[in-house]
């Protein structure tokens, strides 16, 4: 059993990928080649955007971001701790400084209640992500950052195709960037990512920023990066992208579907109301998750922690002087959550088996929740008085 089976959607698709890749090879525009601009053309359309800019990976989409809104050193830029790390990094990268704010219980996505006492003078930014597939409520974060004077970023790099009150992920921020990593939504087969903005002067500095911060050619009033998206993946995104409405609705279905069999003890995940989910990661909280994980794996179904450790944990960001415990919820969330395998191709047949095998090993006595020890440190579950 596959986690994402990304065999079976290129063998689909595989006839009207080849096609698409001949054509670049034919031209041998490799780089910044015609199907840039036309795919640029077809996500800003999707996402119902006036800009669209292409880039080397989500994580250089995020960096470009920052940039184009000057923010460096001595700035602030509020972000979640649970997360891949990548949405914290491009914060250090530029020479600013994360502040985290916890992530509400629900939906893993950021506490909006939260975000207003973080701000501080120092604040340029709120860098929100939208995780496992779906967003955090972008009307009341873009009402605290506005009276603020404050942009906000989405990072939608796992929750494109999404949408909230009818308005797509990555269409409802001052900055959407999102990922085209293989294993996201909509993936390429190597690292790409993509920026999309409403405002015209950023969409020209990130353009800039993309391609060595040049206006045009021997022209550079920014400094820049080699971001430039690769013209065989903007290809393949071109062949794939006529069947991502489907794979958005199957993905819809197969997560819903899920969430009826899954049973107690898991938590399932929750959609917020005016959201839809396209379940980048099948996310359930589980007790005892890493001896469920090992008991999966050995009954042949694979399985993911995303993510085991919270960033306030990493050594990189431990100069920012938090501690265990400053964000009981995403901590939690780091020692609980387990992602089935999910992809739009996965037969009910095999959801059957998983859903099945879970309940099996979730029957056996010797796993069961200790609620005493859900937030135990990570020095206290080591010493073995943890639940993980």
């Amino acid at each position: 059993m596959e986690f994402i089976d990304l065999k079976e959607q290129y063998r689909r698709y595989k006839a009207e990928i080849g096609e698409r890749m001949l054509r670049v090879l034919d031209h041998c525009r490799f780089i910044m080649g015609p199907e840039i601009l036309e795919l640029e053309q077809a996500l800003r359309a999707y996402v119902g955007v006036k800009h669209c800019i292409t880039v080397a990976s989500g994580t250089d989409s995020l960096e470009i971001a920052l940039r184009a809104l000057n923010i460096g050193a001595g700035d602030e830029v509020i972000t979640v701790p649970f997360t891949w790390i990548s949405s914290a990094e491009v914060v250090g990268l530029v020479g600013a400084k994360p502040v985290f704010v916890d992530i509400e219980l629900a939906t893993y996505n950021i506490n909006v209640d939260l975000i207003e006492a973080a701000i501080t003078p120092r604040t340029k930014a709120v860098l929100c992500v939208s995780l496992f597939g779906q967003m955090p409520d972008y009307d009341r974060i873009n009402t605290i950052a506005a009276r603020h004077g404050l942009p906000v970023i989405e990072d939608g790099a796992q929750s494109f195709g999404a949408t909230q009150r009818g308005r797509r992920s990555c269409g409802v921020t001052t900055i959407g960037s999102t990922s085209f990593f293989p294993a996201k939504p909509l993936g390429c087969f190597g690292d790409g990512g993509a920026l999309f903005t409403n405002d015209d002067a950023l969409a020209e500095r990130m353009q800039a920023i993309r391609t060595h911060g040049g206006v045009k050619r021997h022209m550079h009033p920014f400094l820049g990066m080699n971001g430039r998206f690769d013209t065989l993946q903007a290809a393949i995104l071109l062949a794939k992208l006529p069947h991502f409405d489907w794979e958005v609705q199957e993905r819809g279905r197969i997560g819903a579907r899920y969430s009826s069999f899954i049973g107690s003890p898991c938590i399932v995940p929750q959609v917020a109301p005016g959201n839809t989910h396209v379940y980048a990661q099948y996310t359930i909280r589980v007790p005892e998750r890493d001896k469920v994980a090992e008991r999966l794996k050995s009954a042949g179904i694979p399985s993911a922690a995303y993510y085991p450790k919270c960033l306030h944990e990493q050594p990189v960001f431990s100069s920012l002087g938090y501690r265990w415990g400053d964000f009981p919820e995403s901590e939690k969330a780091s020692r609980e959550v387990l992602s089935l395998p999910m992809h739009p191709f996965l037969s009910e047949s095999d959801q059957d088996t998983v859903v099945a095998t879970l309940a099996k090993i979730l029957s056996r006595k010797e796993l069961c929740w200790a609620p005493n020890a859900r937030n135990q440190s990570p020095a206290a579950v080591q010493a073995g008085m943890g639940t993980s």
